[in-house]
């Protein structure tokens, strides 16, 4: 296999796993738009629409091994049109060129859930956002089983750590806290509920590019801590950085009619069910294979509040 390993996507986790494979000395190229600002040393950077075939096709030139990472607008519109059109672009490319492909997906496609989260669960047609994460999951399923290239998926329920903006423990969560205001939470803080530590995300995806083929032709879930409520996760992080814990609980029900003022906050509308309710993962299959030491909440909220307390003080 090529060792060069291409990385589409420089969000969180991509950026996580370029750092880890540089700091071994793997080859890593980076594809998007725009050239980030912070690629490892020795990583290089090649523009990639992944819209566009003959842009993917170009980007991963060379590679063994391909990592799908790239996030899209909050808008059930643009996942509709767009994700089918993405994972049909790289599935194609990988299938071309012989790469394997490793894609960083979410949980969206099992659409509501009330016992824990299996891999093996039934892909819904629940939603816009869900439809949509699950069309892209038939899309490399079918070529993963007409055996035209070697797939497998990472699945981690929402994520958070140091410099993760955009999840609820980001500028709304922690970052707010960092700066003495009161973390806004949408639904019940008191539920519990899983989530993943970017480091634990960037660590399973380079444990698939790791593994041998048997890995592949199947989606993995990313270990959690054990669930806690996001207001013990909350908690944890407020005494780290010597603060006192505030949280503005937004009811779901109110998100129709807040969202008429925060158009940002209609996509959460949906999904919905991914906060009325306890949510949990079952990584126990890549427990199984690979590890199960996840990062505890008193180390990954304690690191990430104090992050953003970092940020504050600037």
């Amino acid at each position: 296999m090529k060792d060069l390993i291409v990385i589409v996507g420089f969000g969180p986790v991509g950026r996580d796993t370029a750092y880890r494979l540089r700091a071994r000395g793997t080859p890593v190229r980076v594809a998007q738009r725009r050239q980030p600002d912070d690629l490892p040393e020795g990583a290089t950077f090649l523009p990639c629409d992944a819209l566009d075939p003959g842009s993917v096709r170009a980007a991963i030139v060379g590679a063994g091994q391909v990592v799908l990472s790239i996030g899209l607008a909050y808008d059930g519109k643009v996942w509709r049109e767009s994700w089918p059109k993405i994972m049909t672009n790289f599935v194609e490319a990988c299938a071309e060129s012989g790469a394997r492909l490793v894609f960083f997906d979410n949980l969206y496609m099992y659409g509501p859930r009330d016992a824990p989260m299996r891999e093996t669960d039934p892909l819904t047609s629940f939603g816009e956002k869900p439809a949509a994460r699950s069309e892209a999951t038939r899309i490399w399923m079918r070529a993963s089983q007409a055996g035209r290239l070697k797939v497998a998926a990472v699945r981690a329920p929402d994520f958070y750590g140091p410099g993760v903006t955009l999840s609820v423990f980001g500028d709304t969560g922690f970052g707010a806290l960092a700066k003495g205001k009161a973390a806004t939470y949408i639904g019940s803080p008191d539920l519990p509920h899983d989530f993943a530590y970017v480091p634990d995300c960037g660590r399973a995806v380079v444990t698939l590019l790791d593994a041998p083929d048997d890995a592949f032709g199947r989606p993995w879930h990313v270990p959690c801590a054990p669930t806690r409520s996001a207001r013990d996760i909350l908690e944890i992080g407020a005494k780290a950085i010597g603060t006192k814990l505030r949280i503005f609980a937004l009811p779901l029900w109110s998100l129709r009619f807040v969202s008429l003022f925060m158009p940002t906050l209609d996509g959460f509308r949906e999904m919905s069910f991914n906060w009325d309710r306890p949510y949990r993962v079952d990584a126990s299959d890549f427990a199984r294979r690979f590890w199960s030491d996840a990062t505890p909440f008193e180390v990954g909220a304690a690191e990430t509040a104090r992050a953003f307390r970092a940020l504050s003080a600037r």
